[in-house]
């Protein structure tokens, strides 16, 4: 089962213009104390996600920003710094702000440096949850390059394969590999089977969760109330495989970066101001064959792919990232639909911020 059957029912939905949403949520950054150029290209980020599908990483997650600056967890006035620069590598410090914009800044050095280098590798601390990293991944493919993006959890929900103590956050990778005609090859994925931002979505819906997103640390048994995610473990995707996956990631994102990971990560908290970490590496394909050859390339097997023969009764095989291009299209043309539910909360931050209803 995937997030497509835990849409509201369509009596429950609005349809709101991209840039109108892109506008509110810069100026609520804004009214939370965030300058205006800070506040537009974290809004950007976090309304990408909506654009492209990643629904539980955009702009449902404004009200718990919001709540998160209340409580002094994020710094709003963060002063990005380079703690150290190679050739092809570099440190951000993200100074306890929003993630999007220590990791958006983090990707633009990462394609300076490939550029010159052929390969770079920026790393971030003291950053925050960044949204979707298929945003980050695509940035990189957008300047005809390979990105591949990882992070370390705030807050840790799933524990190593056999345990039951949650010791590994949902860590997650994107990987972005540059086509021609055809949409990039985007992957995004949670370690996980299902993102925590799915489940709480589900919860502010009312719904319940299919068994195999979650499972009970005392008997092991499936758990399908969103609502007890927090006295609950996420399971990761592969079994053992998806817990090392996760265990990599974290490591890389967070201990090489000297931001958290494991016990440092406290069991009880918001996820945010806890030294979160990220990575994103970038690759200029131009160093290994010229970018148009290979980007034709990709354009043949994605072709090949998305035209080979489907199980019987199955959807057609879809091609990781054309979806979600093709979701940005028709989102840009028809606006983004967001629950009634959501609505709600928001129209609240509109109401505090003295700021036009939705």
């Amino acid at each position: 089962m995937d997030a497509a059957q835990f849409r509201p029912h369509p009596a429950q939905i609005m349809n709101i213009p991209a840039e109108r949403l892109n506008r509110f949520t810069t100026d609520v950054l804004c009214a939370c104390g965030m300058p205006a150029a800070d506040a537009a290209i974290t809004a950007a980020c976090i309304i990408e996600g909506d654009l492209t599908g990643a629904d539980a990483h955009g702009i449902f997650r404004l009200p718990q920003y919001v709540d998160a600056f209340d409580k002094k967890h994020i710094n709003p006035q963060a002063t990005l710094k380079i703690i150290d620069q190679g050739p092809a590598t570099a440190l951000i410090d993200g100074d306890n702000g929003m993630g999007h914009l220590a990791v958006e800044r983090a990707t633009r050095l990462a394609i300076e440096l490939a550029q010159n280098a052929g390969l770079a590798w920026v790393g971030v601390r003291h950053s925050n949850h960044a949204g979707a990293g298929g945003v980050y991944a695509a940035m990189a493919t957008d300047a005809g390059m390979v990105g591949l993006y990882g992070a370390v959890s705030g807050f840790n929900q799933m524990a190593p394969w056999g345990g039951a103590e949650p010791l590994l956050g949902t860590n997650p990778l994107a990987i972005g590999i540059p086509a021609g005609q055809q949409p990039a090859v985007i992957i995004d994925t949670a370690t996980s089977v299902a993102s925590a931002g799915m489940i709480k979505a589900a919860a502010l819906r009312g719904e319940k969760i299919p068994a195999g997103w979650m499972i009970d640390p005392a008997s092991g048994d499936a758990v399908t109330d969103p609502a007890a995610m927090m006295q609950s473990l996420l399971t990761p995707i592969g079994a053992h495989k998806g817990s090392g996956l996760a265990l990599a990631i974290g490591l890389l994102a967070g201990t090489l970066n000297g931001a958290s990971f494991g016990r440092d990560i406290p069991r009880s908290g918001s996820g945010f101001g806890v030294n979160s970490g990220q990575f994103i590496i970038v690759l200029d394909v131009a160093r290994f064959t010229p970018r148009e050859q290979f980007e034709a390339e990709i354009d043949r097997h994605s072709t090949d792919l998305a035209h080979s023969q489907a199980l019987p009764g199955a959807a057609p095989v879809r091609v990781p990232g054309h979806t979600r291009a093709q979701k940005k299209q028709t989102r840009l043309a028809n606006g983004i639909d967001i629950s009634a539910a959501l609505a709600q909360q928001l129209n609240a931050l509109a109401q505090r911020f003295a700021l036009q209803p939705l």
